[in-house]
């Protein structure tokens, strides 16, 4: 018995370093600058999943209804919060078309800041929010499918039917476990609901929370046949800055896995951005009382989570 947990052992501190060199780092990405926020308390991470077709050949396009756009945008934004104090961890969806002050670039659309790099997205985050930065994490179309395929599906409650040509996605309303490309199609369709966008970030809460919870199930991590090939996929998929390393991603994993609070930025109306376009206007001053509440370390007030 000894010698086999000796193997055990040794096996699992190998398998801890193989997965930590495999990680992808992105330099420079937290760098402190002139007038950044403090520390606040807590461990803030902004997840970022983007557009980009790197890694999937024309045939895969096709097939996931990707489009040929060249280049990347994001296709979504997240801010977890993971308190010292116990609490749950707080899933917040920033979304992409927020109206925001970007750092010596003016008032324009969030999106619009990760054109200038994963730096500047972060500065205009905790500019925006007063929240400090800690861990940044994106992954692309390609890496996306591939996580969901290595679990071998997600299970999600679809609550309405559907039919989206532009996502290639067609589904039955109710509970149903989906693939790499249908639940590529779920997040990014902008289908149902009478505001399109929210009820996308909803469905994004919703797919990233049941996919974590599935790769963190017993049956996925004790299975080699699965757990191997998640590692492989995960780390191919995925970029974080470089001083984000396994043990990092392990505690994500966790808070994840931890029925996070999940909202999004309380907002009303639009407003015209000099760029062009529409983008919508966030409510002062309950977002003020959602990201005072993260950066105090404190619960987010349920009043501003219920008038979401």
């Amino acid at each position: 018995m000894a010698g086999v947990l000796v193997v055990l052992l040794v096996a699992a501190v190998g398998l801890f370093f193989w997965i930590n060199s495999r990680i992808t780092g992105i330099d420079g990405v937290l760098d402190d600058y002139q007038g950044r926020i403090a520390d606040t308390p807590g461990t803030n991470w902004l997840l970022v999943g983007s557009d980009s077709r790197k890694g999937l050949s024309a045939a895969e396009r096709k097939k996931l209804a990707t489009g040929k756009a060249v280049g990347q945008r994001t296709d979504s934004m997240m801010l977890l919060h993971i308190p010292d104090t116990g609490d749950k961890p707080t899933l917040v969806s920033l979304p992409r078309d927020s109206a925001v002050t970007i750092p010596g670039k003016g008032r324009d659309k969030l999106n619009a800041a990760y054109n200038g790099g994963p730096q500047l997205l972060v500065r205009t985050v905790e500019s925006v929010t007063g929240v400090h930065v800690d861990h940044y994490m994106e992954i692309g179309f390609a890496g996306f499918v591939n996580i969901v395929d290595a679990i071998g599906g997600v299970e999600i409650n679809v609550r309405a039917a559907v039919d989206d040509p532009k996502a290639g996605l067609k589904l039955k309303k109710g509970t149903q476990v989906l693939n790499g490309a249908q639940a590529l199609g779920y997040v990014r369709t902008r289908k149902g609901g009478a505001l399109p966008d929210f009820e996308r970030t909803k469905r994004q809460r919703q797919f990233l929370g049941a996919v974590v919870k599935k790769a963190a199930s017993p049956g996925v991590l004790i299975n080699p046949f699965t757990s191997i090939p998640l590692a492989m996929s995960a780390t191919d998929a995925v970029a974080v800055d470089s001083g984000t390393g396994a043990f990092d991603m392990l505690s994500l994993g966790l808070a994840m896995g931890d029925s996070p609070v999940t909202t999004v930025v309380p907002f009303g109306g639009n407003e015209t951005v000099p760029s062009g376009g529409t983008a919508v206007k966030w409510d002062r001053t309950k977002a003020l009382a959602l990201f005072d509440a993260l950066k105090s370390d404190k619960p987010v007030p349920q009043s501003i989570i219920d008038s979401n």
